[in-house]
């Protein structure tokens, strides 16, 4: 921290405006096919320059840190609704299953599948109000003293 002319305190960051943008792009964007290329062309830096200095400012490569996003919101996707581990796969940015899947296992230790199965389903946490429950819970034929 430094002071300013007004002592007001000036909060000094190592990392770069150039760098903030390209992470931002990764949060962001992370469902389009977008590759570190493209966060370096954000960034204004070639390749090779954006890679060094995004490591050395976040502590994880480029390519790590948007796969770890993609990984992220696939684990909330499997927890959080029913839909199939292939449609998470391509919804989160990840254009192979089998790698997806390598990759989650790597990550949080279980498949997909596996780790969906130890969340309860996303129907079981629904909000359903008490009055549409009980108007879809109704029998459609009554067969109390209807039949005779």
């Amino acid at each position: 921290m430094q002071k300013s002319r007004d002592n007001r305190i000036v909060v000094v960051s190592t990392v770069s405006r150039q760098l903030l943008r390209a992470r931002d792009l990764a949060d962001s964007r992370y469902s389009e096919p977008l590759e570190v290329e493209d966060m370096a062309r954000a960034a204004s830096l070639s390749r090779s320059h954006f890679s060094e200095r995004f490591k050395a400012a976040f502590g994880v490569s480029p390519h790590a840190y948007l796969l770890t996003r993609r990984l992220e919101r696939a684990a909330s996707m499997l927890r959080n609704t029913d839909y199939q581990v292939a449609y998470i796969c391509m919804s989160v940015g990840l254009a192979s299953v089998g790698s997806f899947t390598t990759s989650f296992k790597r990550a949080y230790g279980v498949t997909p599948g596996e780790y969906r199965r130890k969340h309860p389903p996303a129907a079981a946490r629904a909000m359903i109000p008490g009055c549409v429950a009980r108007f879809y819970g109704r029998p459609e034929h009554r067969t109390f003293r209807e039949d005779s």
